[in-house]
């Protein structure tokens, strides 16, 4: 009766490792996603600001 035991105690550290390797990858992941979502609302508020400069440099241009 003990080697059951036993035995069913080898599997838990390795079902343990496999779940917190999953829970890790799945952790990078997202963080991987938040940063790249970061950097495109980044890029795309530096070319909003971009073309509004723009378009007022162009009026002035223009209009004055």
């Amino acid at each position: 009766m003990d080697t059951q035991v036993e035995a069913h105690r080898s599997h838990t550290p390795v079902v343990r490792k496999v779940g917190a390797g999953l829970v890790l990858i799945i952790a990078a992941a997202l963080a991987i996603k938040l940063a790249l979502g970061i950097v495109v609302w980044l890029f795309w508020t530096v070319v909003t600001v971009a073309v509004v400069v723009a378009i007022i440099w162009a009026l002035k241009t223009l209009i004055w």
